[in-house]
């Protein structure tokens, strides 16, 4: 199995690597891509060096089995025909081709069997917000259908890149010694202060990023039924996303129903003991793999509704991780 990861000196890119290594993905070749500003740049993969190539429109790709790619969409789209000519499956995080028909959107707890059609050798990862939410929301789908969604994320610095985690922890030590705090990666100030605006907005007044959770929820749960609401918002947490999720069913379901299944279902792990203070929270789910759910209880204005809360690791499972999982499920179960 050759593998190639493009864009490797970026916040992704590096967490590819961790993956890879952590899951010990059934790797013999590896190969890495990045910009003229990486090119060259040195990196040490299970004990050896390798080297960042240089990004071109050549035939490197020849060979190669997959290519997990985290750049932006321009640059996804510019290379996708380069990268897949060859035969190499393309496993994107960019937002360049997730709701193109013929490209598989995958969580692999959700709708793995999905990646088995990819006509134009490309898989995209959703966006990390939807794939939290959608490992939590499955099992209860399995139970009844689900018809609303309502979400309100609590979403860390680490969304917007390395340089806003900088600039935040940059932002309590300006603000610490007197000194105006440091605005450039995000509206305003984050630090004490909680920003109601990821993304751009778009005619409707929703963002960006609230509408990839309406429509990539739908493609992934193979749903047009559903309708999703959401409001994504940054907290100033360094890494790891927290999400308030109302949902409701075609028929009721329990609380211990919920609860039931989530503890059964792949990829979820429930903490839920708020008598014990008990729930999940960012700081002890960052770099770890599930996505952790609690305060599960029946909605008090809905009969049909469910409440529940979670949180996952945006960069680990919401982008390296979730690409990895559709690697090794297409090694499981191709022919």
């Amino acid at each position: 199995m050759k593998v190639a990861i493009v864009g490797a000196s970026g916040a992704v890119g590096q967490e590819f690597m961790r993956v890879l290594e952590e899951q010990n993905f059934p790797l013999s070749e590896l190969e890495l891509y990045g910009s003229h500003r990486s090119a060259g740049r040195v990196f040490t993969f299970k004990g050896r060096d390798y080297v960042v190539k240089l990004l071109e429109h050549n035939d490197d790709f020849r060979g190669t089995d997959i290519a997990f790619v985290g750049v932006g969409a321009s640059t996804s789209r510019e290379f996708a025909s380069t990268i897949t000519k060859h035969g190499t499956i393309m496993i994107d995080n960019s937002s360049a081709f997730r709701m193109d028909d013929d490209v598989p959107l995958v969580v692999p707890e959700v709708n793995g069997a999905d990646a088995l059609n990819a006509p134009r050798g490309i898989i995209a990862n959703p966006n990390c917000t939807t794939i939290i939410m959608v490992v939590a929301l499955k099992p209860i789908h399995d139970l009844s259908p689900i018809k609303r969604i309502h979400v309100a994320s609590y979403q860390a610095a680490s969304g917007a890149g390395h340089a806003a985690m900088t600039e935040l922890a940059m932002q309590y030590l300006e603000i610490a010694t007197g000194t105006r705090p440091t605005v450039k990666n995000f509206q305003h100030q984050l630090a004490y202060n909680v920003i109601p605006h990821i993304d751009t907005f778009q005619g409707n007044d929703y963002t960006r990023e609230e509408m990839k959770m309406f429509y990539e929820t739908r493609k992934i749960m193979h749903s047009d039924e559903i309708a999703t609401s959401a409001t994504c918002v940054r907290v100033p947490v360094m890494r790891t996303h927290s999400e308030a999720i109302w949902v409701e069913t075609e028929s009721p379901v329990t609380a211990a129903q919920a609860r039931n299944a989530l503890r059964n279902a792949p990829g979820v792990i429930v903490v839920d003991d708020p008598q014990s203070n008990l729930y999940p929270m960012p700081i002890d789910c960052t770099r770890k793999d599930p996505v952790y759910v609690g305060r599960i209880r029946e909605d008090l204005a809905n009969p049909c509704g469910l409440t529940l809360w979670v949180v996952g690791d945006q960069i680990k499972k919401g982008a390296a991780l979730n690409a990895v999982q559709i690697g090794q499920y297409l090694i499981d179960h191709r022919r």
